[in-house]
């Protein structure tokens, strides 16, 4: 990806002629990118790079990096290693997906949670049919099923490199030793734990989490070290599935022997679209996020002659994006479900002229009511990582609890938190979940179904080489964020750390006249004010959405991105 010395307009340009994309000409010029500092940048070769999101897991990545182990290795060191230094997303019974390229190869995993036997359409309903509040993000019977140590075991038995010891026990020692908790941490900490007094054991299990403190985890360092030695069957038949199973009996949770032994990860094929020269590889269903950032990108392609001469985040160009995630959101909740349920019509939701039949309808002055945005067709909490290692293998992982600390239930004996993912439903057709999403019946709940996500692990290649590794925490403003991100690359020339940093905005469909924006970077009063008078309310969003890891390979560089306003840290390792 040619982003450090070239003028953007002059790349696509060539791009368009070569490949004949239906992209209409008129792209404003971007302009040149300032090359990054000299710590964000590393040669290819024997060099490799990751974006994480905190210290630990970065160091731990680089370790497994240089003792030998590739991008996969790296990535399943550092999922464990955030179980135990970032509790409130980081985990081992919740679930996710990995979009993996490795030796020329291009694959998704997914190791989504699944929802229990026991669960069924009207399980979070009262007699009256009404939803019964916070039941299905707090408690026992909120968890699904759990995927991440069988998706991090399915991916080393294919690819690792190193042994799955080796991989397991640097988390092992951070939840033995500790580790200093961080002010970001605390912060989460303070903000998310009152729902759970009373209803749940998370105060009794972490008491407090103080900046500077160091937490040491002694129960979870010894559960870890039974899947060190016993691989992914301790977690789900042995002796951590028992106590899984006796705490969920003990509680009215729906998680059985049963469903622990049933579980299996699924490698699935990666969304893939031609853009503007590039392979742009995404998740599939049960992620709604692959689809969507391809509609994105295209769209916006499609709509060009409307953001010409638009700078960036300006009150035109927040209102023409905000127009395309309207659509792209109604089509999610018409749409979208677990593949394995239902027929999802994906490859008709991004056929070239279905995608540019939705640009048509935007309305690039005025905001579309729902009525006119119907389906076109007859977080808060997750964390992400991106690592690029020395062969040009490449791994885009986003997994997740669902909202922080995700239910509140720690599993006495493991130090285990259980994820609130069931939540992520649809729990009554047209009802928001936490995040404000609405859903159809193609979200419901049925027996060891997979929830719909919108994470969106996201790559793209050129030439069959990685060009960019990216993605985000952030529930519904996941793929929203994962767009903006590459946008602001490839159409604003701004290096991966700059794009991480950006101010973002978010719209969902729902309600139809609401743009918000990352609270701890505003948009410009005047902005607001303008959106204002054309009949937007424009808002901080109720979380600090995003927490984007980034890469991009620009020729034999590579330049790693990590968010500054949050714990992420992202570094190049020199191998030679």
């Amino acid at each position: 990806m040619r982003i450090s010395r070239n003028i953007f307009s002059i790349q696509i340009l060539i791009l368009l002629l070569l490949t004949g994309c239906s992209k209409p000409t008129g792209q404003a010029p971007a302009p040149a990118v300032q090359a990054p500092p000299a710590t964000e940048q590393a040669r290819i070769g024997r060099n490799a790079a990751v974006a994480m999101p905190d210290e630990y897991s970065a160091q731990v990545s680089e370790d497994i990096l240089r003792a030998g182990g590739n991008a996969v290795d790296a990535a399943i060191a550092a999922g464990f290693a955030l179980a135990v230094t970032f509790p409130e997303a980081g985990n081992i019974a919740g679930g996710g997906f990995m979009l993996i390229h490795a030796d020329g190869e291009s694959v998704f995993l997914d190791y989504r949670e699944v929802a229990p036997l026991a669960a069924h359409r009207d399980i979070y309903l009262d007699d009256a049919g009404e939803v019964i509040p916070h039941m299905s993000l707090i408690g026992h019977r909120a968890s699904g099923v759990p995927g991440t140590v069988a998706g991090f075991q399915a991916a080393h038995q294919r690819f690792g490199k190193l042994s799955w010891r080796d991989l397991v026990m640097p988390a092992v020692h951070l939840a033995a030793e500790g580790f200093v908790v961080h002010a970001e941490l605390e912060r989460v900490w303070r903000k998310y734990r009152k729902p759970f007094i009373g209803k749940t054991n998370f105060d009794d299990h972490f008491g407090e989490m103080l900046q500077g403190q160091l937490l040491k985890q002694p129960e979870l360092a010894k559960t870890l070290q039974r899947i060190a030695d016993s691989g992914a069957r301790e977690f789900y038949s042995g002796e951590t599935a028992r106590l899984i199973v006796d705490e969920m009996e003990r509680g009215d949770g729906l998680i059985t022997a049963e469903d622990l032994e049933r579980y299996r990860a699924v490698w699935r094929e990666p969304l893939t679209a031609g853009w503007r020269g590039y392979q742009l590889l995404s998740a599939p269903p049960p992620s709604s996020g692959g689809f969507a950032v391809i509609q994105l990108l295209k769209m916006k392609d499609y709509l060009d002659h409307y953001f010409t001469g638009v700078a960036h985040n300006s009150p035109q160009y927040i209102h023409l994006v905000a127009e395309m995630e309207k659509r792209v959101f109604a089509d999610r909740a018409e749409y979208m479900g677990d593949p394995d349920y239902l027929r999802v019509r994906v490859d008709e939701l991004i056929a070239e002229e279905y995608i540019a039949m939705r640009a048509q309808q935007v309305n690039p002055d005025e905001i579309s009511s729902i009525e006119a945005s119907p389906p076109g067709l007859e977080s808060p909490q997750t964390t992400h990582f991106s690592i690029i290692d020395a062969a040009g293998n490449a791994v885009s992982n986003t997994y997740t609890l669902n909202n922080s600390f995700g239910s509140g239930v720690v599993i006495p004996g493991t130090g285990i938190l259980m994820n609130n993912q069931m939540d992520d439903f649809s729990v009554k057709p047209g009802v928001p979940n936490y995040y404000g999403v609405v859903g159809t019946t193609a979200n419901e709940i049925q027996p060891g179904k997979r929830m719909l996500s919108s994470m969106s692990p996201t790559m793209l290649l050129e030439d069959g080489e990685v060009a960019m590794v990216v993605g985000t925490e952030g529930g519904s403003t996941i793929f929203t964020t994962v767009f903006q991100t590459i946008v602001n690359i490839v159409d604003f020339g701004m290096s991966p750390s700059a794009a991480a940093d950006a101010v973002r905005f978010h719209h969902q469909l729902l309600p139809p006249d609401l743009v918000t924006y990352t609270p701890s970077r505003a948009l410009p009063a005047e902005t607001i004010t303008t959106l204002g008078d054309r009949g937007y309310r424009v808002e901080p969003h109720f979380f600090d959405f995003g927490d984007v890891q980034v890469i991009v390979r620009d020729g034999d560089t590579l330049y790693p991105g990590s968010e500054s306003f949050d714990r992420g840290q992202s570094r190049v390792i020199e191998l030679d």
